[in-house]
């Protein structure tokens, strides 16, 4: 088993699948199966859940590269009166498309984060390899859940010291006045991300 060092930790590969129960500002479940690939990892999930009285479905095709950068998103959305799919595309240069068009406003980023997903914080963490105190900025790619529309949000994350048996980092998003604590496990994947899912498999 591989392992990647950040900071003082060390992390295992992604398993074989994994799984969330969305609570507290919405509530559903979150299911993803990871591969590995000659140029990095597939994942393959989905989330169903309700949120401020609306159901919808997400269900998502991520490639990163072993670098964990975002290399493609494939996401195919539903909700009441409403479906929706949605390609997106990462060049190696950074520039980004969306259903094939350049999308010049979100350029630069690396990541992209879906709001159905806690997945998605893992990829910063196991690219952003920072001693404890150290911030690093990391604009995203951001996903809505219910409609699939996409914009750019601003982000960082602060490393803190180990929790135990668990990697600390203060996450900020001041778009969406986010400022918490998120905590992964072994493996890289989050493990408790305060108001909003727990990590109960594996």
């Amino acid at each position: 088993m591989s392992k990647e060092t950040l900071g003082t930790r060390a992390f295992d590969d992604p398993p074989a699948v994994a799984a969330w129960r969305h609570c507290g500002a919405r509530d559903g479940f979150e299911v993803v199966f990871a591969t590995s690939s000659t140029h990095g990892w597939r994942f393959e999930g989905s989330t169903a859940a309700i949120e401020g009285g609306c159901a919808w479905q997400v269900g998502y095709t991520i490639e990163v590269d072993r670098g964990w950068s975002t290399l493609s998103v494939h996401l195919v959305g539903r909700s009441l009166g409403c479906g929706r799919e949605v390609a997106i595309e990462r060049g190696a240069d950074g520039t980004w498309h969306v259903n094939g068009r350049p999308a010049p406003a979100l350029d630069g980023c690396t990541d992209v984060d879906l709001e159905s997903s806690v997945l998605t914080n893992t990829f910063p963490v196991r690219r952003l390899r920072v001693a404890a105190g150290a911030t690093l900025d990391a604009p995203a790619v951001y996903v809505k859940a219910a409609d699939l529309v996409v914009t750019r949000i601003a982000q960082t994350y602060t490393r803190l010291p180990d929790d135990a048996d668990r990697a600390c980092f203060h996450y900020q998003c001041p778009d969406y006045d986010a400022d918490l604590v998120l905590r992964f496990g072994e493996d890289g994947l989050v493990a408790h991300y305060p108001g909003l899912a727990v990590r109960v498999v594996p």
